[in-house]
Parts: C-alpha cells; sequence; structure tokens
C-alpha cells in the first residue's frame, strides 16, 4: 500500500528534524541527563514537527540504548511505540476528545504504572479544542503527576490555552522553516524517490508550503505523477499562475491599462487558472515591490521575482498606490471567502486598482492625491518652461534668459533678469523691460504686473542665484526662513508634523493639525510676517488660507483633493 511522503519521511531521531535545533537540542540534552520534566507543551504553525517531536521523545525516554538523547529505533521499545504495540504510549485528539468525561478517563487510566517501558506518555494533540471542564479535570494530575507519567501537549493556539496549565509545562516555540530548509529537504525527498526535481520546481513549492515541511511534501507528492518536476508541472497540477503571468498583470494595472488587465484575467480564468490563489499571488509581488522601493537591498523580499521586474515596475508605481492596491487585493480575498461570484470578485479588485477613483478607501484616496501632485507640478513646470523660452526670443529690448527643460534652472544674461520660481504646485515668472512689468502664471499667460499688486514690491526680482536655486527646491521652505525674526513664529512654522503648506498661484494653502494652531496662523501677527516674507521671496504679497486637516482620516484626504481642485490650475477627473 503506498504511504503518503509526509508519513514516509517523518523524522524518527532528533538529529532528523529539520529548522527547530532550539528544540531538539533541548529535549537531547534533558534525555542524556535524566532531568525529564513531567509535561512539556509544544506550540507552533502546522506543519512544523510538534507531533513528530512528541513521538520522538516519547521512544526517546523509554528507549533501551539511547544514542546522545536520540532514540535507537531498534529495541523492542522503540520498535512496539512506532507500531502501536506497547499501548503505555497514548496519542489523544483533543478536537474530537474534548469533554470532561474524556480526560477524566484519560486520568483515572494514568495513575497505573506502565506495563512495558519505563514511562507512561500521554500525547495530546490541538489541547486547546478542550472544554473548560476538561481543562480542570486535566489540572490536577498536571500539578501532581505520579513519577512514572509523562504529558506532550501540542497546539496551533497558545492563547486558548488557560494560565494555569502554561505554568505546569515546559514551553517549547516551533517555528516556522525557512524556505532554504524546505527546498533542502525536498531536493533530498525527490532524490531518494527517483524523482527529477529541479531547484526552480523546489523554490516554487517552499514558497507554497508557508513554513510547514508536511505542506511541502504533500504538495511534492501531489506533483510526482512523472518522473520530471518543474515549474510547469508544479504550476499546471496545482493551478497557480505563473510568474510571467502574474507580473503582466501588474504591470497592466500600474499603467492603468483596464481593457489589457481584464483580457489576461479572462485568459487565465478559462484555462482553470485558481483565482485565490492569481490574488494571493499579485499580493506577494505588491509587497515584494513595496519593500524594494523601502529598502532595495532588504533579506525580506521573498526572491520570487527578479530585481530588474522589480525595479521597472516599481519606478511606474509610487509607494502610495502600492498601498491602495495591497488594501484593495486584501478586500478581494475577503470577498472571495464571503462566496461572492469568484470571476467578479477578481474583476472589480483589477478594476480599482487601474483607477482609484472607483474605491473610497483611505489609501486609494492617498493614491490620488499622489497622482493629482505630480500631474500638478509636470503641468506646471512645463508650461511655464515653454512660454519663458518662447517670451524671451519673441520679445525685442528684452534681455535673454534660458530656462531649461524642466522650468527649474535660471541663466542670467545681460544686466536685466528675469527670475522663475518654481514653487510646488505652481510657477510664476517675472520679467520687466523698462518701467512695464508683467508676470506669467503657471499656465503661461501674462498676468498684471507685479507693481499693481503691490507698490512695495516695484521692480523686485530675486538677484541671487543660490536664493534661485532655493526657492526652485523648497519655496515654502525659503518663506519660512524669512521669519527667523521672530522665532516662536519661525518654530511653529517649522514643525512640519503640525503644519504643511502649499503655494497655488497667489494664494499659499496652510494645513494645521489642529484648531489652536489654525487660530495662532489666522491672527494678523502671523499673516502679516507671512506676506511679507512672500513678498521678499515671490515677488508679491499673497494670500493666506489656513484649513485644520485631521491625520489618515478619509474626510482629511477628500478635503485635501477638493482644495487642490479649487486651487489649482488643473481638475482631477
Amino acid at each position: 500500500m503506498y504511504q503518503a511522503l509526509y508519513r514516509k519521511y517523518r523524522p524518527r531521531t532528533f538529529s532528523d528534524v529539520t529548522g527547530q535545533d532550539h528544540v531538539t537540542i533541548t529535549l537531547q540534552r534533558q534525555v542524556m541527563s535524566g532531568r525529564m520534566s513531567h509535561a512539556y507543551l509544544f506550540v507552533g504553525s502546522r506543519g512544523t514537527g510538534k507531533t513528530t517531536c512528541a513521538k520522538v521523545l516519547a521512544r526517546a525516554v523509554n528507549c533501551i540504548n539511547p544514542i546522545d538523547g536520540d532514540p535507537c529505533n531498534e529495541c523492542f521499545a522503540c520498535v512496539g511505540i512506532e507500531n502501536g504495540s506497547i499501548l503505555d504510549v497514548v496519542e489523544m485528539d483533543a478536537a474530537s476528545n474534548n469533554g470532561v468525561d474524556d480526560v477524566r478517563a484519560l486520568r483515572d487510566e494514568a495513575i497505573y504504572s506502565p506495563a512495558a517501558v519505563n514511562k507512561r506518555v500521554y500525547i495530546i494533540d490541538e489541547v486547546h479544542m478542550l472544554s473548560n471542564s476538561a481543562f480542570n479535570a486535566l489540572l490536577k494530575i498536571l500539578e501532581e503527576p505520579p513519577e512514572h507519567l509523562v504529558f506532550v501537549l501540542a497546539t496551533t493556539a497558545l492563547h486558548k490555552v488557560p494560565a494555569t496549565i502554561l505554568s505546569r509545562c515546559q514551553r517549547f516555540s516551533f517555528k516556522r522553516l525557512s524556505l532554504k530548509s524546505i527546498r533542502e529537504r525536498l531536493l533530498l525527498v525527490a532524490k531518494s524517490e527517483g524523482v527529477n526535481l529541479t531547484d526552480e520546481a523546489a523554490a516554487e513549492l517552499s514558497v507554497l508550503a508557508d513554513g510547514s515541511m508536511r505542506d511541502a511534501l504533500s504538495l511534492l507528492d501531489q506533483c510526482s505523477s512523472d518522473t520530471i518536476v518543474d515549474i510547469g508541472r508544479v504550476n499546471d497540477t496545482i493551478g497557480l499562475v505563473g510568474r510571467q503571468e502574474v507580473l503582466n498583470i501588474v504591470s497592466a494595472t500600474a499603467r492603468r491599462d483596464t481593457e489589457e488587465s481584464l483580457k489576461l484575467l479572462d485568459k487565465l480564468y478559462n484555462d482553470g487558472r485558481d483565482m485565490p490563489s492569481l490574488l494571493s499571488e499579485i499580493a506577494a509581488l505588491v509587497r515584494d515591490l513595496l519593500v524594494y522601493k523601502l529598502s532595495p537591498q532588504s533579506p525580506l523580499i521573498s526572491g520570487g521575482f527578479g530585481e530588474a521586474a522589480l525595479g521597472k515596475l516599481a519606478a511606474d508605481c509610487p509607494s502610495e498606490r502600492l498601498f491602495a492596491f495591497l488594501d484593495l487585493l486584501r478586500e478581494g480575498m475577503l470577498s472571495l471567502s464571503r462566496g461572492v461570484g469568484v470571476k467578479l470578485a477578481v474583476e472589480l479588485c483589477l478594476l480599482r486598482m487601474c483607477d482609484e477613483r472607483l474605491s473610497e478607501s483611505v489609501p486609494a484616496l492617498i493614491a490620488r492625491v499622489e497622482r493629482l501632485e505630480q500631474e500638478l507640478r509636470e503641468i506646471a513646470l512645463g508650461s511655464i518652461g515653454a512660454h519663458l523660452r518662447s517670451s524671451s526670443a519673441d520679445k525685442t529690448g528684452f534681455n535673454a534668459t534660458s530656462v531649461d527643460a524642466d522650468g527649474l534652472d535660471v541663466n542670467k544674461t545681460g544686466t536685466d533678469t528675469s527670475s522663475v520660481v518654481a514653487a510646488g504646485f505652481d510657477a510664476a515668472g517675472v520679467n520687466k523691460t523698462g518701467d512695464d512689468a508683467t508676470g506669467i502664471d503657471a499656465a503661461g499667460a501674462e498676468s498684471d504686473s507685479v507693481d499693481e499688486i503691490n507698490a512695495d514690491s516695484e521692480g523686485f526680482a530675486p538677484q541671487d542665484s543660490s536664493i534661485s536655486q532655493a526657492l526652485a527646491t523648497d519655496p515654502w521652505q525659503s518663506i519660512i526662513n524669512q521669519t527667523k525674526s521672530d522665532m516662536s513664529i519661525f518654530s511653529l512654522l517649522s514643525d512640519s508634523s503640525r503644519v504643511e503648506a502649499e503655494l497655488t498661484e497667489n494664494t499659499i494653502i496652510v494645513r494645521v493639525s489642529d484648531s489652536f494652531t489654525a487660530s495662532l496662523i489666522e491672527s494678523k501677527k502671523y499673516t502679516d510676517l507671512l506676506e511679507e516674507a512672500g513678498l521678499k521671496i515671490l515677488g508679491f504679497a499673497p494670500k493666506i488660507r489656513v484649513s485644520v486637516i485631521g491625520v489618515d482620516t478619509a474626510e482629511s484626504k477628500t478635503t485635501k483633493i477638493d482644495d487642490l481642485e479649487k486651487f489649482s490650475i488643473v481638475r482631477f477627473e
């Protein structure tokens, strides 16, 4: 009769257990020294070796010829415990035997001395499933057990085990197995079975196992119907989507290509690919993209996708949008778990990923704000750069001012100079010819002269190239620096956690975190100082508008979008 691989290759000694050296070495030393506890609690996720170590421990404490703390697996005690002929070692499933009567029967039997071996061992699997009354019945014998008795409790939910039980056991925590440990074990088992398992397929199975050796061996068992197991066999057998297909879908959503995304999804659906697995694989890629953007050399990157592919996609997706992707994917996976139409749930998820306006979540709103800010920068800087280049070439008697392609770099020629101020969302250029001064707005149209805006600013133009460079980099910081004459005002405005600002046309929108700060800035003392600083930096006295925006709320992000559309040169639709 065929035996499953995870049963056939279950470790028989502590030395064979993979990835749990902190547990196995301690247990070996206790067996060798004879300083055994009467109760052990093994904690960890599925497939990490809890039950395996419990069975090895049961043989080790009863072995006649132990070898460095390991059972010999040859004496009558080891053989009898392994084949179940010795009844002094009992394995109990608490999931199906969780009543108080089951524990009372166990307790009444446990007081008797073992018949064939030195220790009577009770292995209680999934112990957290016991009822409260069953735990109470178990408590007394755990507190004062007979000398011949050893309990080994195993659980995947430590928080469900009462503190009174925990305090009477030695607890060992089993870690999730690393990808390297699982891959090496799979290759070893495949070689023993005569299966040609490729490195790429072994790596994929290791990722799918999610830290569980039992799951990894079960997946290998499922894929090993042929003598050659490669990545194609793994994808076809388990219904996975290949890495290239996942990259294509994420790339299409990053480009906001809705039609291409839905075409790729329809093809995968018709090919019988598993839709929940598709969302999980997309989420894994997006997660890797986010980690890559934050730290390109981070060891937290799974390694499932190449650095070149991650770099190309990361360049097209800002962090705010990746956060929105993860939120939408989580929502899509929850929809599938609630029984919503499989294809429909995935389609809705992809549609919202392509267009943030279809989602009202906070991460989606943040992504919309980031997109709006980027488009405003590109339009404002590009328009003013093109207009100033054409203006300086056409006007006679106007000393030439050259502006580079992005509208930020100003090179002065001649004695009379034009200055360009690039201010976040907006930019204003001041061209002075003789007594006539005209301002050019971000759209490239001529506006009223600086003299008409404020008589005190007549003929003002920043002459220092270092000041122009500072303005192009951070105009708000340049304005703040002008308020150093009053350190109380300067300290408040410099606190970016409380005060942020944006320049749009002739208005400074100041966003603050609380109403108290808003009332301060709206006072005449603050507004006069800001207008005076703006006059020195921008060449005109800007209007000051203050709004209170809470942190990380959907209302605040929506308000920010409304403000930007109201005071900006474009609409975000």
